[in-house]
């Protein structure tokens, strides 16, 4: 109940309490509002001031609903979130205790409108009034799409949506590993199209809850599982369609980083074809439905057999057309090799021909090797010593150095010497110098 405080200005007597005033202060045990003119003066300290304020407030703004724009937004490391809460007009600081901040599925971000349910207070110590929230949604859309939009952009900014390293499924695995419910309609139909398409592959099953509270903890859990299990050559994840809240939990960001560090290709299917989810962005290959994700990991077998039968028969007339090509080919030859020993006199008569030319090239040849040899011969001879001596000259030696003498001053009387002619040899002893 609020208390209004009203003075009164009679003639000449100055400031008085009026009744009400009166009544207000017994009210509140006789302390605490002002006297004036016959009664002596009391005053409020800060900190009652403080606490009237305070019990106003809790009594009538314990639960409001505001709405406004974030500004100033920041974490501490006590994990509180501290901001203001302003319009166009006013302002008002917000905070929201670490425990009831945990429970946002969207990051507040400056600039971002939001609605906010708490109460208003006072905080004593520095006089500050501010809103406590309780809770916090954004405005005009809901707090799940903005989730899966944040989250979305911060994983494609760490590059789990990247094309370069999404996986080519396996043309035909032995084995399937599926992470879904076992209750629902998608884990029959998927099972009976694998068993239509190719019954002798394997199935390995990791059931798991696909909505409610926990239900991402297992998905993750199963898909690291089968990754780690080495059972399986690619996996499917998914389930049957619902709202965005039924199918949340393939949007949360455990979800997303199995799939990433899953050893073996991922196919998202997960909804409708129109249900987009983060596992989608990040699994190597999105089916619309999980029934178009088993048609997707498998072929036909009967597609196979006819295709392989349309091979074959595609490879023995190819083979057929070769066989006669070489055959056309061998005839052709045998055609141009119909007489052999005619090839062969012709090659003889040939070869006469080469031979009957290699022999006059080979001696005309030599007949000019001849003429030089006998050129050069003719000059050596003329230069020769034999030649000299064949004029009446002859060659002296003085023995037994074997010097050659040319002039008498290099022998002396007594010295045997040996004179060569034109023919013959003869040992002579000096018996006079001239």
């Amino acid at each position: 109940m609020r208390c209004f405080a009203s003075l009164s200005m009679t003639g000449g007597e100055g400031l008085r309490m009026t009744g009400e005033m009166k009544a207000a202060r017994e009210a509140n045990g006789g302390a605490g509002l002002p006297l004036f003119a016959d009664e002596p003066r009391a005053f409020l300290t800060v900190s009652e001031l403080s606490e009237v304020i305070k019990g106003t407030l809790d009594r009538e703004l314990d639960a409001v609903w505001v709405v406004g724009e974030i500004s100033n937004f920041r974490i501490p490391p006590s994990g509180h979130l501290y901001f203001t809460l302003k319009d166009d007009k006013s302002q008002i600081a917000a905070v929201m205790f670490r425990r009831q901040g945990l429970e946002l599925t969207f990051q507040p971000e400056n600039g971002m409108e939001v609605l906010c349910f708490g109460r208003v207070g006072l905080y004593a110590a520095r006089g500050d009034l501010q809103i406590y929230v309780e809770t916090m949604e954004p405005r005009g859309q809901g707090a799940l799409y903005l989730a899966f939009e944040q989250l979305k952009r911060r994983l494609d900014q760490e590059g789990l949506f990247a094309g370069e390293r999404k996986r080519p499924l396996p043309f035909l695995p032995r084995s399937i590993g599926i992470v879904t419910s076992l209750k629902g309609a998608a884990i029959r139909d998927m099972l009976r199209i694998l068993a239509d398409r190719f019954p002798e592959r394997g199935v390995v099953i990791r059931p798991v809850r696909v909505q409610g509270e926990g239900a991402a903890s297992e998905i993750a859990e199963g898909i690291t599982e089968l990754g780690r299990s080495g059972l399986v050559e690619v996996m499917i994840v998914g389930r049957g369609g619902g709202s965005l809240e039924d199918l949340w939990a393939f949007n949360e960001e455990a979800v997303a980083r199995a799939i990433y560090a899953a050893p073996v290709p991922v196919i998202s299917a997960v909804g409708h074809e129109v249900d987009f989810t983060i596992a989608d962005f990040v699994a190597d290959h999105r089916a619309p439905t999980p029934t178009a994700a088993a048609e997707m990991v498998v072929p036909r077998k009967e597609g196979l057999l006819e295709q392989i039968q349309s091979l074959n028969h595609r490879l023995v007339r190819v083979i057929e057309a070769r066989l006669e090509a070489e055959r056309e080919e061998w005839r052709a030859l045998a055609r141009r090799l119909a007489d052999p020993r005619r090839r062969l006199r012709e090659n003889q008569l040939r070869l006469d021909e080469l031979s009957l030319s290699l022999w006059r090239r080979f001696r005309d040849c030599l007949e000019r090797l001849r003429e030089r040899l006998s050129h050069g011969a003719g000059r050596l001879g003329s230069l020769s010593p034999l030649a000299v001596l064949e004029r009446g000259y002859s060659i002296t030696h003085k023995m037994p150095e074997e010097v050659v003498v040319k002039d008498s001053g290099s022998v002396g009387v007594g010295d045997l010497l040996r004179i060569t002619f034109a023919r013959g040899k003869a040992l002579c002893r000096v018996e006079k110098k001239e």
